[in-house]
């Protein structure tokens, strides 16, 4: 066992006035499966790539152990998958390898063909098994659910659960609740480290902010009623200071008067009521700072509708006895479905079962087949792919280019959790969830089909 240590880590990235960390502290054990979560552009991707060193920091971080990044860059994927895991675990045993990959559910006969004819699911699992043959290595794994079907989730979770030694960043709750026992959050005001899962640290979360809302609400209450006696005592001690000097106080001093209705009664009361003004006044500014305090790591969303235009027919497309074949290999043959306006179509199947194919072939990409494909005219038909990583350059340049209503584009942005800074930065430095959420959003704004793969 050893330690990560973290301390008075502070970054932002080059042109950016809003620090991405600021005086963060704290440590990792390397021998965790921690968890990593935060909403998009808090952090999370940055902070593994400084922890590879790949960006100048304020700060000191301090580890014993090598940190390894996934997804692992490949030098030249035209390699047979074998040749790719010994460039990057070289020591490894043949006995090694083979039994990693029967724990991903690789075939054997997969070491041996050209790794660019992988499914993106195989490659995520080879790259893994690759990774971890390292020998003094602490992986830093980067949404490694991005390309794999439900069955592929289930088994890479069940892998990582039998490792230790890793920080994995993903959406997937489930996915993080079958393989880590800590969680590293980067919340609203502060990071926090806890034992357990995802579910766990959420419960906690929200039973910390369940009863934060509920002290908000009192403190408001008691701010708004020491509010009302403040001014109510100022205001009686305001009318008997105006009433108790004069020749009528100084004739009830020579009468010893010193009664309810004297004026020397009035003027101790007044300086009484001056200092349950004062004591409410204190009262209420520490009641604020008590309230400043909380809900600052409430997270919240809003509503968000997205109208595409409508067009001028119902039936959109519709592809029948289409069979899609790479080389001599056939992967789908008799496919023939059709889509309507306003359906909700979910492509299942596979890693390798031709998904990402068939969206390919919508989008008019010239992918080899045979069958008919009906596509309505003048038909705008918007993609999403899984790797947005291309993105570059400003937000405004991007929506003149693809036509798009700039204001309407940074206003559903807005809605999607992007701060106004952000508007300001180049897109090759968003997250890559904040990369998603640019190129997923704009193009429905002017089109009738919607095609998300991802």
């Amino acid at each position: 066992m050893s330690l990560i240590n973290v301390s008075n880590l502070s970054f932002c990235y080059d042109g950016s006035y809003d620090n991405i960390f600021t005086n963060v502290s704290f440590q990792i054990d390397t021998d965790w499966k921690l968890g990593f979560c935060g909403r998009n552009g808090r952090g999370k991707t940055t902070f593994l790539k400084l922890l590879m060193g790949l960006y100048e920091y304020n700060g000191t971080i301090s580890a014993s152990v090598d940190f390894e990044y996934f997804p692992f860059n490949i030098s030249d994927n035209s390699l047979n998958t074998i040749d790719i895991i010994m460039e990057i675990a070289t020591d490894a045993e043949q006995w090694q390898i083979l039994r990693e990959i029967a724990l991903l559910d690789v075939s054997e006969d997969v070491l041996y063909r050209p790794f660019l004819t992988l499914s993106n699911g195989e490659q995520t699992k080879i790259l893994l098994a690759g990774l971890f043959l390292r020998p003094n290595s602490f992986l830093l794994i980067d949404e490694p659910t991005n390309h794999l079907d439900m069955a592929g989730r289930e088994t890479v979770s069940n892998y990582l659960n039998s490792k230790s030694g890793f920080i994995l960043v993903s959406h997937d709750r489930a996915f993080l609740d079958d393989c880590i026992d800590h969680i590293l959050s980067i919340n609203k005001a502060n990071i926090e480290i806890q034992s357990g899962n995802f579910s766990s640290w959420y419960y906690n979360k929200q039973m910390q902010d369940g009863f934060e809302q509920a002290e908000n609400d009192r403190l408001r209450k008691d701010i708004k009623r020491l509010e009302t006696a403040s001014r109510q005592a100022s205001q009686w001690a305001d009318r008997a200071e105006s009433s108790k000097m004069g020749k009528g106080a100084n004739a009830d001093r020579k009468k010893g008067n010193y009664g309810k209705g004297s004026k020397e009664y009035k003027a101790e009361k007044s300086r009484k009521m001056q200092v349950r003004r004062k004591n409410f006044e204190n009262r209420q500014q520490t009641a604020i700072d008590e309230k400043s305090g909380l809900l600052k790591n409430v997270e919240e969303a809003e509503s968000l509708k997205i109208h595409p235009l409508k067009y001028h027919t119902s039936n959109l497309l519709y592809l029948e006895n289409v069979a899609i074949s790479y080389g001599n290999k056939e992967i789908l043959n008799n496919l023939s479905f059709s889509i309507q306006q306003n359906d909700r179509v979910a492509l299942l199947g596979g890693n390798g079962s031709g998904k990402s194919s068939i969206i390919k072939l919508l989008c008019g990409e010239n992918i080899h087949h045979t069958g008919t494909v009906n596509i309505g005219s003048r038909l705008v038909i918007s993609y999403v792919p899984q790797d947005s990583s291309f993105l570059t350059g400003g937000l405004s340049e991007y929506a003149e280019q693809y036509g798009i209503d700039e204001s309407l584009f940074k206003a559903i942005l807005r809605k999607l959790d992007f701060s106004r800074v952000q508007f300001e930065k180049d897109m090759k430095n968003f997250s890559a969830g904040q990369r998603k959420k640019s190129f997923a959003r704009p193009q429905p704004l002017r089109a009738s089909t919607y095609i998300h793969l991802g």
